[in-house]
């Protein structure tokens, strides 16, 4: 890890940052490419991946910034500010790693006629520059009136998918991003026992998650939230987001708890419990041991040169034959700078399983009185995969 920056008191170090350049570089010369664009916005609520692999800073709310990475020469940054700003940069500076000019303009999200004023910049500079083949990078994370107003104005420019270029080198961590996951990792669990200390009867759901979240922040999150919710014990305690965590706990109640935040560094691990505010009913007890021991089968699975459509199939029929309901939603997959990061193992997935992957895994089904689900990460290493959360694979009874 880098020391700590006067303003990033996580950054990362110098070296890291030249590995990512260094290996997109590569790829681009294979793919005759002569920029990268790419956007980020809503890194608080674990989105705009892209945009913090190549810049190593978090881009905090709605506003967008806009990356032109381009193959041989510092890259530029459109953020917003204030109307025809431009700042030159020597790319050495933790905040601007890599970047040579930073330019703004008085664009909001919710102002629909400032639509295109940054589209208008990023396109501006793609034309001085003579860029004639240009990579658009996690499109899905773009507003549309960046990536069609950039094409519109551009029509002499080839424009291509690149995605699937960087997915696998940002989807394989090094050892000093395995460092800042393992730190968030030790984060999460130390939240979760303090959170546990804390949980009483009469508190209501968001309560216990404004103190995790506190908790978590004195211990180094950047980003990210917790989902939770609580129910009676003939009622599905389903996780739900901070709008409907409304109710007041009662005694008798059971309570799931995730962890959806990101440590130091920026990166996402996430952990998830059932709590009872009194004594587990057996069946709990008896769906919690069969959530941790279809955990386990999943991971068991999980080793460099898997292949995701075939382990989720396997699940499946695991799945069938235990009596159990199949997954329709996604239990198992990738994490990085956003809480969901390929490979996910699914049936639609072609990436492999690859060595030094950060990989969650939470199985999990729900019926008319039940939510049972348990949630940890897992790093992949050459013969398998290792749980990195220690908070033990138990009901927590309060």
């Amino acid at each position: 890890m880098a020391q700590a920056h006067e303003r990033i008191p996580y950054p990362i170090s110098r070296g890291e940052m030249e590995r990512r350049w260094r290996l997109a570089r590569e790829r681009m010369k294979d793919e005759r490419l002569d920029a990268l664009v790419m956007q980020g916005s809503a890194n608080f609520v674990g989105l705009g991946g892209y945009y913090r692999w190549f810049t190593g800073v978090s881009t905090p709310g709605g506003h967008a910034f806009t990356l032109i990475f381009p193959r041989d020469a510092l890259a530029t940054v459109v953020t917003h500010g204030a109307f025809g700003g431009e700042t030159t940069l020597d790319g050495k500076d933790a905040e601007y790693a890599g970047i040579g000019k930073r330019l703004t303009t008085a664009v909001f999200p919710g102002i629909a006629y400032t639509a295109g004023y940054d589209a208008e910049i990023v396109a501006r500079e793609i034309a001085r520059a003579g860029y004639r083949r240009v990579g658009m990078l996690g499109t899905m994370c773009m507003y549309h009136e960046l990536a069609s107003g950039i094409k519109n104005r551009l029509p002499q420019v080839e424009f291509v998918d690149a995605t699937a270029l960087v997915d696998p080198l940002r989807s394989i961590k090094s050892e000093e991003e395995i460092e800042f996951i393992r730190a968030t990792a030790a984060m999460q669990d130390e939240t979760l026992a303090k959170t546990a200390a804390f949980i009483e009867p009469g508190m209501r759901d968001y309560e216990v998650c404004a103190y995790s979240q506190y908790v978590s922040n004195l211990l180094g999150s950047e980003t990210g939230y917790f989902l939770a919710g609580s129910a009676p014990p003939d009622k599905p305690a389903l996780y739900r987001f901070r709008t409907a965590q409304g109710r007041r706990m009662e005694k008798g109640d059971a309570f799931f708890w995730q962890a959806e935040n990101s440590g130091p560094g920026g990166y996402f691990v996430h952990i998830g419990r059932i709590f009872t505010l009194g004594k587990a009913p057996q069946s709990f007890v008896d769906a919690f041991g069969q959530m941790v021991e279809a955990q386990s089968y999943t991971m068991d699975m999980v080793k460099p040169g898997a292949k995701p459509a075939e382990i989720f199939a396997e699940y499946q029929a695991y799945m069938e034959r235990r009596g159990l309901p199949k997954e329709e939603r996604l239990h198992c997959h990738g994490q990085g700078y956003e809480t969901v990061e390929r490979p996910l193992i699914r049936h639609d997935e072609t990436m492999d399983v690859a060595a030094n992957m950060n990989i969650g895994c939470h199985p999990g089904y729900v019926n008319r009185t039940t939510f049972m689900t348990v949630c940890d990460n897992f790093l992949i290493g050459r013969n398998g995969a290792e749980r990195l959360h220690k908070t033990p694979q138990t009901i927590i009874e309060l």
